[in-house]
């Protein structure tokens, strides 16, 4: 590919690079960068011929980096996102901080933004306010219109920043002390197939199958729900009434535990804990709104 010069490419066409090479798509790219297709189809073109490197592949269906365009885009997130936090450095001397912060999380991670993040949001923040969409599911943040979501580390996309929520959280096995008087206290997970247990529903509609590790060694067990549901606190109510054994994060559980509510079964078979992380996209300038908002989630963790 012939080059007619080598000036610098400007940061508008480093950034919209980012996109298409994130997105893997020239329409999802163009609407986040509010810009039609076909101009930012031209506009990489010019900058491939800026900078006499083929940095996209293209084909009719789909885009993706060159080996030259997945070292550039290495290079360039992290100094777009360093861009970004020495812009909002200086937001702060034209006044206070205002805006909309929407946020996608499922029902417990909503439940911890509650309790310690939005009150010192409340505080810190007056002005901003913080628009929680209770979902299940994944979504894609960037296409439904959200700043951030909350997951699980392991189930958020690679190209988004994470920054963590709480500290680690486990799944556990409990059950209410009467159903286990009952029906006794299985010593393995081989042994849920004698127990009554209570399923977890996924937003697409598959029962959540239960892991277990031990020694290194993991281990799934398909469990048949005598109760089945689709939300965390109404499996732990559940358990809680003696309808079987529950397959629950700790924090949901924890209340029920302290009270005496249930017991735990299994402690020895339960995998690592997990991180649970706020995310959202790297290649994207970070509004003030969302820069406090993460700045009071990294807080509520030190503190």
């Amino acid at each position: 590919m012939t080059h007619p010069s080598h000036s610098r490419p400007s940061l508008t066409d480093l950034t919209a690079f980012v996109a298409v090479a994130t997105h893997r798509s020239f329409r999802r790219a163009a609407d986040e960068l509010g810009m039609a297709p076909s101009t930012l189809s031209h506009a990489m073109r010019a900058l491939e011929e800026r900078m006499g490197l083929r940095l996209l592949n293209r084909t009719t269906r789909s885009v993706s980096p060159t080996e030259a365009g997945f070292q550039l885009l290495d290079q360039l997130q992290p100094a777009l996102a360093a861009l970004d936090d020495a812009l909002d450095s200086v937001a702060g001397f034209r006044g206070h901080v205002a805006g909309t912060v929407r946020v996608n999380a499922p029902r417990l991670a909503a439940a911890l933004l509650v309790r310690a993040v939005l009150p010192l949001m409340a505080q810190r923040f007056p002005d901003v306010a913080v628009d929680i969409v209770v979902e299940g599911r994944l979504v894609d943040i960037v296409s439904g219109g959200f700043d951030a979501g909350v997951r699980l580390v392991d189930s958020i996309p690679k190209d988004m920043i994470a920054v963590p929520l709480a500290q680690p959280v486990r799944f556990i096995c409990v059950a209410a002390p009467d159903y286990l008087a009952r029906a006794g206290i299985p010593k393995t997970p081989d042994e849920l197939t004698r127990h009554r247990c209570i399923g977890h529903r996924l937003p697409g509609g598959k029962l959540y199958r239960w892991d277990f590790a031990r020694a290194g060694q993991g281990m799934t067990v398909d469990t048949a729900g005598a109760v089945v549901l689709d939300d965390e606190e109404l499996m732990v109510d559940a358990a809680v009434q003696g309808l079987g054994i529950a397959y629950v994060v700790d924090l949901a559980a924890a209340p029920a535990l302290e009270a005496g509510q249930l017991r735990k079964v299994l402690s020895a078979w339960m995998p690592a804990a997990e991180t649970m992380a706020v995310y959202y996209p790297g290649h994207r300038a970070v509004p003030p709104a969302l820069r406090a908002f993460l700045d009071v989630v990294r807080e509520t963790v030190r503190g």
